[in-house]
């Protein structure tokens, strides 16, 4: 059987580069995606930093909703619509955020699932969509001289008493 996709759920594109130091089990899930059994979004973050890899997460939370009577059909359902969104074509992962799963008083057989998932994108580079770059290092920024002058004379105007008030003419 099938592992049941519930929130937290995390797929995985086939074929998608991974780190050698990486492992999971995954299982068959949407065609052309596998399931990831036992790790969650956090877990799966964890796991690949590790490795020295990065666990991208993209903006924007796609959602899709589908009608039917097997749940978990219409969850996967759900789900191969979101990977044909344009939003998700760049990323090699998919979190499931959120499955809502409703029935109707009317019509009690049809049940409508409400599926809500990031994209997520796993890669060696810490620079989304480019390449590793060991030449850039990190420094501590620091603001120009100028900007220092002028925010250190705010300061001394701002600790300076009023001289005088004068007041406004009608």
């Amino acid at each position: 059987m099938a592992h049941e996709i519930t929130t937290g759920t995390i797929l995985i594109k086939n074929g998608a580069p991974l780190p050698i130091g990486l492992q999971f089990e995954t299982e068959a899930g949407v065609p052309g995606w596998r399931v990831v059994k036992g790790f969650d979004a956090p877990a799966m973050n964890r796991a690949i930093q590790k490795t020295g890899w990065t666990y991208f997460c993209l903006a924007g939370e796609i959602k899709t909703t589908v009608f039917g009577i097997d749940t978990q059909r219409m969850v996967r359902t759900a789900i191969a619509r979101i990977l044909i969104d344009p939003r998700s074509e760049n990323c090699n992962s998919l979190e499931i955020t959120r499955l809502v799963s409703v029935g109707s008083a009317r019509f009690p057989l049809v049940h409508y699932v409400t599926v809500s998932a990031q994209s997520r994108h796993i890669q060696e580079s810490i620079f989304l969509g480019g390449k590793a770059r060991p030449e850039l290092k990190t420094k501590k920024f620091e603001p120009p001289a100028a900007a220092q002058a002028i925010a250190g004379e705010k300061k001394a105007l701002a600790q300076e008493p009023a001289k005088h008030v004068r007041a406004a003419s009608v």
